[in-house]
């Protein structure tokens, strides 16, 4: 699957990435990948955030501040980095609170054309 080759190299190029899926603002999975090591439930951290995702994504409009491109969670263990994909989708990439962070936003907005591409 390409969505699926492509969330993997996301999360193989980031020090501390363990998972990453993309899916819609209405909480319905697409793809994800997730090392097999990681112990971690992406599936519902994603369905979970997709609620409150979709709050910040309609606040955003009513605000007209221009599209959202990127939310970031950062807890005492985890990082959750999100990115749009387009007005539907968009890209999970969970790791570690020490992981590389500006790698893993680096890899989010490189990799979004592709999977955009997938959609079409």
């Amino acid at each position: 699957m390409p969505f699926r080759d492509t969330l993997q190299t996301i999360v193989q190029g980031v020090e501390g990435g363990f998972g990453a899926i993309i899916m819609g603002y209405d909480g319905i999975e697409i793809d994800t990948y997730v090392r097999a090591d990681s112990g971690f439930d992406v599936q519902l951290l994603a369905v979970e955030y997709a609620t409150v995702l979709k709050e910040v994504k309609n606040t955003v409009d009513v605000l007209k501040s221009g599209e959202l491109e990127e939310v970031t969670i950062a807890t005492g263990r985890y990082r959750i980095l999100v990115r749009a994909v387009n007005d539907e989708f968009f890209v999970v990439l969970m790791m570690s609170s020490d992981g590389n962070y500006g790698k893993g936003r680096y890899l989010l907005k490189r990799e979004v054309p592709a999977l955009l591409a997938g959609l079409q």
